[in-house]
């Protein structure tokens, strides 16, 4: 197949690739499967090539740090390392200056995500008694978190990969603290503009204060009218539906008739479906109401004569992304029943088990006595607001875990053994110490994500493959050709950074890591500098609720709007620019 071919071919994979991830048509590990398919079919890749990513040592090594982090935060021991650095703390700023400090610190060796999951009710907790609102502390509770991230090798699984690409392309791989000259700096500038400025960008909204911590977040919840309803043949009005504290009833579905807005007057009839819209504590005390209204089916849960409610959020990798609620099955498998959704800035319609769940979603379930037992090991969902019995810690276990934890790591630090290998013989001596069963291991295996980490070693090699990188290569160079090498440091970042904010930081990643590394070879000059400007910009997704996970998380939880995240973020992110490339660019390329 002719080369030019060829490059056209991949473009429209990628295109398909970003525009697949972007709008979420279907699951990510999905599109990067299609993707590289294409890519196979097509001759681009051999088999060998696309399968290579599998056996990559770096993919590995990032399931391991995430098997290891799972196991050390359901053992207590994440919730354990904060129970002492919160105690006895006073103020808004130096609650602040002690949440930013401990969640980089720690980030920079845990995977952030369960971090920032486990913190979330603290920081509510904290907030309510100092009657603050979370929305000033969440998005900077996510930001110490990827910042910290950046620090070490080990920091954010974007990392790992990028040392994949480095060994795949025949250098010498990243040590484990070749990220902090550049991380230390950013994430300590990164703690002053949070403290002192960025503090003052973010949106203080005392009602979202009250609706989280009160459990009055407005969701969408179905009813309809069985055949005993006293309201059939009433008015809504006569009803007493319009003067409901804390619900709106937002429309009507009757057969296949959609009545919205509901007037008044509208006479009620049997089987009539009941949209409303309102605070947790008003449908609560909706559903145990003699008024008459039923909940569907898919809603129904077995639970006793116990109501208990949890709110949870859905994370980017979770299963229930693009499924109508009555496809997920969540019944069956976590003992518990969607009852409202709440999306924010968006108004729901329609049944509830049509709903197509997205990411960052708010749930309330009503759980069955099994729910916490099955939920406990889930990535699907994490829970927010609950109530449940704490774990007992066993500090021998903690301590033993996080002493062969900071072994590894200081023995790859100094080059004795490799990360890879460190994690596995820790791994296998909490399997032997019996701290885990081998189940739990099983459960925390995250294969959607080995799928994309090692398919976006495939895309990163077709890249290579087809010439491609060195054509975006030259076009990188001949627009920022009048500011030299430091202008092809730059451009190469921004791309980055650009595709992070909309797309996974993998996928941005995979794309132009080939594209750095031509740069550097266009210029003759050591790639290093761009490989890692390549980490960094995938890495600093500050600007939208989109781009990193623990983003995502707090977006819906704080109330946040997108532009919340532009205002706050902008300057973060300009900041880091100017700091991640001024280093890379004095300390190798001047």
């Amino acid at each position: 197949m002719p080369l030019e071919l060829n490059i056209l071919i991949l473009l429209a994979v990628v295109i398909f690739l970003l525009i697949g991830l972007y709008r979420e048509i279907f699951h990510p590990s999905v599109v990067f499967l299609v993707s590289v398919s294409v890519l196979v079919v097509t001759g681009i890749l051999t088999p060998s090539e696309a399968l290579s990513g599998f056996s990559n040592e770096q993919v590995a090594t990032i399931v391991l740090l995430l098997v290891i982090s799972g196991i050390m935060e359901k053992m207590g021991a994440i919730s354990y390392f904060f129970s002492g650095i919160f105690k006895d703390v006073v103020g808004y700023k130096q609650f602040m200056a002690r949440m930013f400090i401990s969640v980089s610190s720690l980030s920079a060796f845990i995977n952030n995500t369960p971090i920032v999951a486990l913190l979330m009710p603290y920081v509510y907790q904290w907030a309510k008694k100092n009657n603050i609102s979370p929305s000033k502390l969440l998005i900077p509770l996510s930001y110490a978190a990827i910042l910290g991230g950046t620090i070490t090798l080990v920091g954010t699984s974007t990392n790992l990969l990028i040392n994949g690409f480095v060994i795949d392309s025949g250098f010498e791989p990243l040590g484990i603290f070749d990220f902090a000259y550049v991380g230390i700096p950013a994430t300590i500038a990164g703690f002053v503009y949070m403290l002192f400025i960025g503090n003052k960008l973010l949106p203080e909204r005392k009602d979202v204060l009250e609706a989280f911590l009160e459990n009055k977040k407005e969701y969408m919840v179905e009813t309809y009218l069985n055949k005993n309803s006293p309201l059939i043949g009433k008015s809504v009005k006569e009803a007493g539906l319009r003067k409901l504290k804390g619900l709106f009833l937002a429309e009507i579905i009757r057969e296949k008739k959609r009545i919205s807005p509901v007037k008044p007057e509208e006479i009620l009839e049997e089987g009539d479906i009941l949209i409303f819209v309102g605070q947790t504590e008003s449908i609560t005390e909706l559903l145990t109401s003699q008024k008459g209204l039923s909940l569907p089916d898919v809603c129904l849960i077995d639970n006793g004569n116990r109501i208990e409610i949890v709110e949870v959020v859905i994370p980017v990798n979770s299963y229930l992304i693009n499924k109508k609620i009555r496809e997920t099955d969540f019944r069956g498998k976590y003992d518990a029943a969607i009852l409202a959704v709440h999306r924010n800035g968006e108004k729901l319609r329609g049944k509830i088990g049509e709903i197509k769940l997205k990411a960052g979603d708010l749930l309330l379930l009503i759980t069955g006595k099994d729910f916490w037992k099955r939920a406990e090991d889930t990535t699907d969902f994490y829970i927010i607001s609950k109530i449940h019995e704490i774990t007992q810690v066993d500090r021998k276990k903690i301590l033993l875990i996080l002493s062969g934890f900071l072994g590894v790591l200081l023995l790859s630090a100094l080059k004795i053994i490799s990360v890879f290998v460190g994690f596995l013989f820790l791994l296998a001596l909490i399997l032997l110490s019996k701290s885990v069963p081998y189940s739990e291991v099983k459960r925390r295996i995250d294969l959607n994500l080995v799928i994309i980490a090692a398919l976006s070693l495939a895309i990163g090699k077709a890249v290579y493959k087809t010439g491609t990188a060195e054509i975006v290569a030259d076009v990188v160079i001949s627009i920022f050709s009048p500011f030299g090498i430091l202008g092809a440091l730059i451009g190469v970042y921004l791309i980055t950074n650009i595709l992070t904010e909309f797309v996974t930081n993998i996928a941005a990643a995979s794309v132009t890591f080939p594209i750095a590394v031509s740069v550097a070879n266009t210029l003759s000059v050591d790639p290093l500098p761009f490989i890692l400007a390549v980490a960094y910009g995938a890495s600093a997704s500050f600007i939208t609720p989109i781009g990193y996970q623990t983003n995502l998380i707090v977006y819906g939880a704080g109330g946040y709007r997108f532009k919340d995240f532009l205002k706050v973020g902008f300057p973060m992110s300009i900041l880091y620019a100017i700091i991640c490339i001024s280093i890379l660019y004095f300390w190798r390329l001047s």
